[in-house]
């Protein structure tokens, strides 16, 4: 069974062919990388699997500290977002793409136009959206260059903000590993620990909030912290992440940048559950038994965090919001079917989550494959 549960960038240092060709977490169709000097674009895009149609994930622009580090996290959340839209029950494949800078310093709309004309020579097997460090603004520019960009502004006839329905879906799968922790599926009276109150997460705070749960929150920008506590002062805050994870907790959500579970925070964890919106929350294969060892229910991060592509996929058939938050709300029992499955087989949610997702991958046939080469 292939393991997708890594942190960005966590694989072992190899060449970049070994990693594709031989590495057992490798697979993947097709890697491009693109350059163009007059913009200064730098990027990767990866696409894991098309067997259930077109690679559908979103693009990170990112200050990465070498050429390999953008390689190796393009390929490991594009083969994450292949195990996400299977079980989201989407007919999309798994794709991502990277471009290597700062979005502070680097970001150009002459870039962005370059982008998406590398986008748009893939023919429509990759479909783009935000990540780390795009915006919907942005999807707006890239679209102007190819016609396979969602996450764009519903002033472009697009659905806007995805995160809305990320928040809303981890708010979903939170409610599952509630009812089956404690028995009813709701926060109400629980204390939360969010750690990342940005674009996802202070959209999470508020449905906590509404629940009835208490929220301690964290965040590196004293800004983002600030939003949530001007708007609900009865919101806790902590100094950092390290600072949350020891605090009294029923429930962790990790909201920031993955790889939060590792061999020094899984040991002090206070939390019974822990759902959040982060991707690759499992910084190595393991990790996922070190928490089911220690009794932490973890609802794996690919199916809870998943609202957000079923956003901007819905938006590829005309954007109805209302049709998107319900597939996002059936999270709720996506998550427990996962538990159900990992009871039934004596082994982790995230270890079943993944057969789970092989599974429906591989009921495909290869007649039915989307856009796969063909001989001839």
């Amino acid at each position: 069974m292939t393991d997708v549960r890594q942190a960005d960038s966590v694989l072992p240092r190899q060449s970049f062919l070994d990693h594709l060709w031989r590495s057992e977490l490798g697979g993947h169709e097709q890697v491009v990388l693109c350059q163009d000097r007059e913009s200064g674009l730098r990027a990767v895009i990866a696409l894991h699997s098309t067997a259930l149609g077109p690679g559908l994930g979103g693009t990170r622009f990112f200050p990465y500290a070498t050429d390999e580090e953008a390689v190796e996290d393009a390929l490991n959340l594009s083969r994450g977002m292949s195990y996400k839209n299977a079980l989201a029950g989407l007919d999309h494949g798994g794709g991502k793409a990277v471009i290597i800078g700062d979005p502070d310093l680097n970001k150009s709309e002459d870039l962005l136009l370059a982008y998406g004309r590398f986008v748009a020579s893939l023919g429509g097997r990759y479909v783009t959206a935000c990540d780390v460090g795009t915006y919907v603004a942005d999807m707006d520019v890239v679209a102007r260059t190819n016609r396979w960009t969602t996450g764009r502004s519903p002033e472009n006839g697009g659905a806007g903000d995805s995160s809305v329905l990320t928040a809303w879906g981890v708010f979903q799968g939170m409610r599952a590993a509630a009812q089956v922790r404690w028995g009813d599926p709701t926060l109400h009276g629980r204390r939360v620990g969010v750690a990342g109150v940005g674009k996802v997460g202070h959209h999470l705070v508020e449905h906590l909030l509404k629940d009835g749960a208490e929220v301690v929150v964290t965040d590196v920008r004293a800004e983002a912290v600030e939003r949530i506590r001007s708007r609900h002062p009865e919101v806790t805050a902590v100094i950092d992440a390290d600072a949350l994870i020891r605090t009294p907790l029923d429930v962790y959500a990790p909201c920031a940048l993955g790889g939060a579970l590792n061999d020094d925070t899984v040991p002090v964890l206070t939390a019974g559950v822990v759902c959040g919106a982060a991707n690759n929350q499992l910084a190595h294969p393991g990790v996922e038994k070190d928490l089911a060892d220690r009794g932490v229910l973890y609802a794996p991060d690919y199916v809870v965090n998943a609202g957000g592509v079923i956003q901007v996929a819905d938006e590829l058939h005309g954007f109805d919001f209302e049709r998107a938050k319900a597939k996002a709300t059936k999270i709720f029992d996506t998550t427990l079917a996962i538990f159900d499955r990992a009871t039934a087989d004596g082994i982790p949610p995230a270890a079943a989550a993944d057969r789970l997702a092989e599974q429906r991958i591989a009921d495909r046939t290869p007649a039915e494959r989307w856009l796969r080469p063909t001989a001839g």
